[in-house]
């Protein structure tokens, strides 16, 4: 597929899932199972959708790479067993490993919880070039942390700035970051992996029936399903609140894995290819030397 025409699907993929104003938004509007176009019997359909992607990206990134003036930050958040971990794995599969880096983000150590929340995070922000990937982030604070307020209390926080503002201000906190990396050349892109509770609990027991899966299933993930509806909750404010042209979220169908991967790669598409990228045009000078020094290579016997 020619390019032009790959950026345009990507568009039109990408597009239906992608949040830039949190004024109207409602995390029941998007659909766990939605599949556009597509239908369950066109896996093979997506499969060469996905390859065309990777391919894409390649070129993109080494595009990004050789520029050196853009980073791109790809944040990646979900319930478990929502596919984080397969989404990036496939979707970036033909990215150069030198100008890419994954960081995943447990929960805090001593010496994290002696820092801002943010500090953990912004030490990871890619440098100019390359590919950030944040498999979960600093958005814990307003999801985890809010689902279990108690958390609050073992993050060293002064009591008096513990307040009923606490999270519209991490709200503003977290739109005035990504408002300052987006000015320093960071495009941030944001994706939440919308799985349904029925989907996840079919994953889980899976999880628990295959062997070789055993070691992906922890007692807490199905223990977190308790408290399901406040997590639905917690992510509908958490998306409508830092929703913004400079950092989208994409609400992506998380049902159909295959699916899933097909829309985060055109999403990412669609975001480098905003970038105009280009590779660096060599200077007079430099042809000079460019053709000098080809001229002493085939003088060589």
């Amino acid at each position: 597929m020619k390019a032009d025409k790959l950026v345009k699907k990507a568009h039109e993929l990408a597009g239906p899932f992608r949040v830039t104003s949190g004024k109207d938004f409602r995390l029941k509007d998007y659909r766990p199972d939605d599949l556009l176009t597509f239908d369950k019997e066109d896996k093979d359909r997506a499969k060469v959708a996905l390859a065309q992607g990777v391919q894409a990206l390649s070129d993109l990134q080494d595009k990004l790479y050789a520029q050196d003036q853009w980073a791109v930050l790809l944040i990646f958040q979900a319930m478990d067993a929502a596919g984080k971990d397969g989404a990036i794995k496939h979707v970036m599969s033909g990215i150069n490993p030198q100008g890419c880096e994954v960081h995943s983000f447990k929960a805090p150590t001593s010496e994290e919880l002696d820092h801002d929340y943010l500090w953990r995070c912004s030490k990871r922000v890619p440098e100019r070039g390359r590919i950030g990937i944040f498999n979960r982030s600093y958005y814990e604070e307003t999801l985890v942390v809010r689902v279990h307020p108690e958390i609050l209390g073992k993050q060293k926080i002064p009591r008096e700035l513990l307040t009923k503002n606490i999270w519209s201000q991490r709200f503003q906190d977290i739109r005035s970051f990504e408002s300052y990396l987006a000015r320093n050349g960071v495009l941030v892109r944001k994706f939440f992996l919308n799985i349904s509770k029925t989907e996840q609990k079919k994953r889980f027991l899976a999880r628990i029936d295959t062997p070789e899966k055993n070691w992906k299933f922890s007692t807490a993930d199905s223990h977190q399903r308790q408290y399901w509806n406040d997590y639905q909750k917690a992510y509908e404010e958490t998306i409508r609140h830092t929703a913004t042209e400079d950092a989208p979220w994409y609400v992506v169908p998380a049902d159909n894995k295959w699916f899933t991967r097909v829309v985060v790669a055109a999403a990412v598409i669609e975001a480098l290819d905003s970038l105009h990228l280009a590779y660096p045009k060599v200077g007079k000078v430099q042809r000079k030397e460019l053709a000098a020094a080809k001229r002493e290579l085939l003088a060589e016997k």
